[in-house]
Formats: structure tokens, sequence, C-alpha cells
């Protein structure tokens, strides 16, 4: 992988990622994207189907390294670690969500959701604490002892999401989370997940078609209730176009000089529609299970 000498990243920025080039097939996924992403920061990744999205996420979520450019957590460049330092890296401060909850069908929502802390080292009754904790802020405490075939989807989406936020991670990666569900089940979804990061300052960058992101944040004190009149559930929208930042190529990360956050952007890539494959190459399914579990 080319990896251009350049000067360290914002101290501000959580995650920084400069020059992303991927191809697949010989057809390229990432042209040159650049992002910057601050600690606490909700943002989203839009844009057609094909322009990079899923790829984009995979790169700077440890899964895959990408052909050219870098990639920096918390100031570690995670494009030089090995396969064995970025796996340790994705499974202590990365928690990941995908399209479809991934849950293993012989072991209960709590058991699922604290699986990641019981694979961290985290004792029983720890992990059995933590999952059931977070099941109840998701609202889906009275399913802790179901199994997922006794679940609805939206449910499960839910024990999903607690999975990934049982170990405190830093951030929290989604692909498409709300792309099984119905309408009124996606700008619930989408609620329960950015709310819930919020009160505990986790990061999230996630992809999606949904335009519920654009929904307003709920009112201060009352999780229900949408404030019309304030900011939306997430802090950036970026937009990907053709594996281009905004549909052009991006050679840093652009920051507005007033308040050290980016405008509008792009980021990663999209699954292929007819392969269900990334199109990086890689199953969508199979990182998902293998980063939450």
């Amino acid at each position: 992988m080319e990896v251009p000498s350049v000067a360290a990243p914002p101290d501000n920025d959580v995650l920084w990622a400069r020059g992303l080039h991927y191809s697949y097939g010989g057809s390229p996924a990432l042209q040159g994207v650049s992002i910057g992403v601050q600690a606490g920061e909700i943002v989203s990744v839009t844009g057609p189907r094909g322009s990079g999205k899923s790829t984009l996420l995979s790169c700077i979520s440890g899964q895959l390294t990408p052909n050219a450019g870098e990639i920096w957590f918390n100031s570690v460049p995670m494009h030089t670690l090995s396969r064995t330092a970025r796996e340790r890296l994705r499974r202590d401060r990365f928690g990941w969500v995908g399209s479809e909850p991934q849950l293993i069908p012989e072991l209960t929502a709590w058991e699922n959701a604290a699986m990641p802390l019981l694979l961290g080292g985290a004792g029983h009754r720890a992990a059995r604490k933590a999952a059931l904790e977070w099941l109840e802020r998701l609202d889906v405490g009275d399913c802790a002892r179901k199994r997922p075939s006794a679940l609805l989807q939206s449910e499960r989406q839910r024990v999903a999401i607690a999975r990934a936020l049982a170990p405190a991670p830093a951030i929290v990666f989604a692909d498409e989370p709300t792309a099984p569900l119905h309408q009124v089940e996606r700008a619930q979804v989408l609620r329960t997940l950015t709310t819930a990061a919020r009160s505990h300052n986790i990061t999230v960058v996630l992809t999606t078609h949904d335009p519920a992101v654009m929904l307003p944040k709920v009112t201060a004190g009352d999780p229900f209730a949408a404030d019309a009149a304030g900011p939306t559930l997430v802090d950036r929208n970026l937009t990907l176009v053709d594996g281009r930042l905004n549909g052009l190529v991006s050679s840093a990360p652009e920051r507005d000089a007033s308040d050290g956050t980016g405008g509008d952007g792009g980021t990663g890539g999209e699954k292929a529609a007819a392969s269900g494959t990334d199109s990086d190459g890689e199953d969508s399914k199979g990182a998902a299970c293998s980063l939450s579990v």
C-alpha cells in the first residue's frame, strides 16, 4: 500500500483519513477520499448505491487496508498496523452495526449483547450487567431472555446496537443500520442509536440511504419528542459520488475554520447489488459478525 509522507493528523480528530484509494476487480471504489471525525461527533455518509460508502466504512474501521492513503485513530496510524493489531483495535475500541443484526441464534438477547465484553475478558457478571443496562436503554429490556427467532426485526436490530455499545467503544460504525426495517421503525432505530451515543459521548459514523438521518434531534429530557426547530440527528452529512467526496477528488479533510468541523463531504463504498457483497469484495455480513462478536 502506498502511504504518502504527511504531517500528523489534527489533535481534535479521533478518526482521520487522507487520500484513500481502493479498487475492486479493477474498478475504483474510492478515489482520494479524505475525512476527519471529531470525538463525540455523529456523521452520516450518503450517496447512491455503488458510490463507495461501505468500502469507506470498511477501510476506516480496519476491516480493509486501502490501496493508498492513510488512516489514523487517536494518533495511531492504522494503515501501518498488522492484521492482528487491527483486529485487536476493532475488538477493543470499535463497535459495529450492520444492515442485518447477525445475532447468534442459540444465544439470548442479553448473551448476544454481552458477547464482545466476554470475548474481551470481562467477567460474566459485569458483562451481563452492562448488556442488560443497554437493552433497557434501548427499550428492549423485556427481550433479554428471548432468542433472536422470538424477536421482531426492529428488536433484533436494537439488540445489535446494544452489542455495539455495551463495551463502551470510542467509535461505532453503522453500515445501513435501518436497511431491513419499515419506514416508521427506521426513524425510531436511528433516534435510538444517535441518542444513546450522544448520552455517552460515543462517536458514530454511519452509512445510509435513509432521509430520517435529517430528522430533528429529540428534545432534551424527552427521548420521544422531536424538536422541529432543532438540529438534525447527525452533526454532519457527507456525500459520496463515484468514490469521491462530493464527486471531487479530495486530498485532505476539509475543516471550517470557525468551528473545526467540516462541511458536507463523503466517504466509503456500497454493497454490490447483484452479488450481495461489498464493492471491495468482502462479504459485509461476515465483516459485521467478526466485528460485533
